[in-house]
């Protein structure tokens, strides 16, 4: 009975799972300890809803992957706007919000499969995330 509900793919979805989910929490671990609005819950949750919209693409429509990916790109922006605030002359979570559209990227390259490729993507993010802004003469930390 339980043959009826396997497709095959269970192994695959759980090694991209557990990758998108480390991912996510690595990224929003470190936009938390910041005292960032986007934190370990946002950050794994656009990962690994970005990887299973792509892996569910790449399954279902293989030949028509890019679609799925078009919306993912256009729904993980509007979020991240949702993020961006304007107050006077200062801008606030610019930083955030890239780094979610970052995190559906490197969710999208769990999702087809292109495992280094989002370990370095999740490293790089960390380390990007660490250089200051420097805006009229000072450091910002954003």
């Amino acid at each position: 009975m339980l043959n009826a509900y396997l497709t095959g793919y269970e192994m695959e979805f759980v090694l991209d799972m557990a990758l998108a989910f480390l991912c996510g929490v690595i990224i929003g671990g470190e936009r938390e300890i910041r005292g960032k609005d986007a934190g370990i819950g946002t950050h794994t949750l656009v990962l690994v809803g970005s990887m299973l919209f792509t892996f569910l693409s790449k399954i279902v429509d293989p030949l028509s992957t890019s679609r799925i990916a078009a919306q993912v790109i256009t729904g993980i922006g509007f979020l991240g706007a949702g993020l961006i605030l304007h107050k006077g002359n200062h801008i606030q979570n610019l930083t955030t919000a890239a780094s979610i559209f970052y995190a559906a990227a490197i969710g999208m390259a769990i999702g087809f499969n292109y495992y280094l490729i989002a370990i370095i993507a999740t490293l790089s993010c960390i380390i990007i995330t660490r250089f200051p802004n420097i805006r009229g003469g000072h450091l910002n930390k954003e």
